[in-house]
């Protein structure tokens, strides 16, 4: 049997706000942003090279609900992934070393879901 984890909900309180964080900050891809009627509203967005993909919307049932936690984005570098998200107005934390070749930095979106980027050894 195969699975594949393909799309987080996020909890989003202002879409178009996430959006823009989400797009033009941390520099994911917008796939869709489309409103099939009844009021809801559906964005999918991708990080660049990744399979999986999170999901923000209206009328989906993850509005107002509590922020995910320790989401991780895999990095090559994590030095140069804080740097660049830095200097795109993210708040990112310092890098941490946890041994063995393992590195992390961390940051949040407005609504608070957590994020982690995440440099395996090797």
């Amino acid at each position: 049997m195969h699975m594949r984890l393909e799309l987080i909900p996020l909890p989003s309180s202002d879409i178009d706000r996430s959006i823009a964080f989400y797009v033009d900050r941390v520099g994911f891809l917008l796939d869709h942003d489309v409103q099939p009627g009844n009021g809801m509203r559906i964005v999918q967005l991708t990080p660049p090279g990744s399979a999986c993909s999170i999901v923000i919307g209206v009328g989906m049932g993850t509005a107002g609900g509590p922020p995910v936690h320790g989401i991780h984005l895999v990095v090559d570098d994590v030095d140069a992934a804080r740097a660049e998200l830095g200097g795109r107005g993210v708040d990112v934390s310092d890098v941490s070393d946890m041994g063995g070749g393992v590195r992390y930095a961390y940051f949040s979106d407005p609504d608070g879901n957590s994020w982690a980027l995440q440099q395996l050894p090797g």
